[in-house]
């Protein structure tokens, strides 16, 4: 399960797989280009694994995917009621704003996200998306309004499922393309007992 590609200034990639011994992920992403202005990225983890967890994923991304504009507290909210009797997801979401270089993020349960830089040290944490705890579909607090920070080229943004370890950080190739640190987060930090899906997504300065 491997998508790429380009929405003005950034470049995506997302990878994923199953829990090795299944055929179907619980875990989704999600790239959307809005009006050519701004890129709606988003990971979405069906709870547990197969069919059912699948099931629940889906049916979240088909839901942000048709409301893709809307503000991103309002997405996880129609999600919720979209994914009501079914097992749920956790669910994060993040949108990049073109011309303001502006990031927005927020997320329910634990897909965690983090914008990265490189630095003379190796790799910078400047921002982790705040999750609040819960399950989209079961019970959600009271959803923050989603965090803004800003993103400058170079930077790295990281979305990924628990099935991803957690000390992915250590190794970033920044000279890399966006698909190739999807494709290497995958290979060394994917655990064995769960699905697992990384997205990245990169500034790559004033698009041509």
């Amino acid at each position: 399960m491997h998508e790429h590609g380009r929405f003005g200034p950034i470049e995506w990639a997302r990878a994923g797989r199953p829990l090795p011994s299944e055929y179907i992920s619980g875990d989704r992403g999600l790239a959307v280009e809005i009006d050519r202005e701004a890129a709606l990225f988003g990971v979405v983890d069906g709870l547990g694994h197969g069919p059912d967890a699948a099931t629940a994923a889906l049916r979240a991304v088909e839901a942000v995917k048709r409301s893709s504009s809307e503000r991103l507290e309002v997405l996880i909210q129609l999600c919720h009621r979209v994914l009501e009797g079914t097992r749920g997801v956790a669910m994060t979401l993040a949108r990049v704003d073109f011309a303001a270089n502006t990031l927005s993020w927020t997320g329910v349960g634990n897909v965690t996200a983090d914008l990265v830089a490189k630095s003379p040290s190796g790799v910078q944490i400047r921002s982790s998306a705040r999750l609040t705890a819960g399950i989209v579909g079961y019970r959600i607090p009271e959803i923050r309004p989603a965090q803004v920070v800003s993103i400058r080229p170079g930077d790295l943004l990281v979305i990924s499922t628990d099935g991803i370890a957690e000390n992915y950080l250590d190794h970033i190739d920044f000279s890399a393309p966006a698909v190739a640190i999807a494709e290497e987060l995958l290979g060394k930090d994917a655990k064995e007992t769960d699905d697992a899906l990384v997205l990245t997504a990169r500034h790559r300065g004033a698009s041509t």
